[in-house]
This record gives C-alpha cells, structure tokens and sequence, in this order.
C-alpha cells in the first residue's frame, strides 16, 4: 500500500451451509472486497455478497454440483497491495506462505474463529456464518488493511430470534 492513505476493508465469510444471515449482510456492507472461504452451500448465497463489494470464493468440501465446479480450490487475492492466500481446509495447504510473499491465509472448514500470526503471517478462519454447529459462535471476520498492516477483528453475529 505504499504511497497510498485510503484504508482497505476486507469482509471475510465462510461455511454458510447455505445460509446468508441478514446480519452477514449488515457487518459486511461497506466492504471494499469480500472473501468466502468455501462451504458456500447453495449458488444464492453469493449473489447477495456480489452486490455488496467484489467477491472472491473458493470450493469447500460441501459444494458440489456444477455451480461449484466453477469455484476454485484456493485463490491469491491482492488486498490492497497484500497477497492473501485463500482455501477452505488449512490441513491441505501445500506452500510456505512466508516465503510464497503471502501477507495473509485465509480459511474455514473447521468452524473455529481463530486469528494468530505465524512467521509474519496472519492466518485468519473467520468462523462459520450458517448454522449453528455445537456450542461454537456464528461469526464471520472484518480485516482493515493499512500502511501499518492488517488489523483482523472478529465478529459474533447474534442468532435471529
């Protein structure tokens, strides 16, 4: 982002299970690019994440059918001049991420929200978006990306009564 001031704002979903809560919609509006880290459940669910800002979306392991078969494995997004690396299950990643010149990986599959830094890495699983699974949070994630970095902030959605 060198030169530039504007800060870049990134929404992050994943595991929908084919479910897109309005409250998805909510935290994600305003966003200068959207990832979905796969488990995208039905087609439908992306149309409303395309109007709301560019989407970038890989195949988890639930989707299936010929919709999905258009969806890569994995993606390498420029979020404002930083390279984010993008799959569904971190078990299956087969790169060095540090030395690939990725600033960030992102992914999903497990339900777990997690944000930790690894080798000046950041490797973020926003959570899952759509049902609820075990006790785990509904949750997705927000990453601002600035001249300083990335700041990632997770975000528990509360369920619809």
């Amino acid at each position: 982002m060198t030169g530039k001031t504007k800060t870049l704002l990134v929404g992050v979903i994943s595991d929908t299970h084919g479910l897109l809560r309005p409250q998805a919609i909510e935290v994600l509006r305003g966003s200068d690019l959207i990832i979905h880290a796969g488990d995208v459940g039905r087609p439908e669910v992306l149309e409303p994440l395309r109007a709301l800002a560019p989407l970038h979306v890989v195949r988890g392991n639930v989707d299936h059918g010929e919709w999905a078969t258009r969806l890569p494995a994995t993606a390498r997004v420029d979020a404002g001049g930083r390279l984010v690396y993008v799959l569904h299950n971190i078990a299956e990643l087969d790169l060095d991420p540090p030395a690939a010149g990725f600033a960030a990986v992102i992914y999903g599959h497990s339900h777990k929200p997690s944000i930790e830094a690894r080798d000046g890495v950041l490797f973020l699983n926003p959570g899952s978006a759509g049902p609820r699974r075990f006790d785990l949070p509904i949750s997705l994630a927000r990453v601002r990306v600035t001249e300083e970095g990335l700041q990632p902030e997770l975000v528990t959605l509360d369920p619809p009564s």
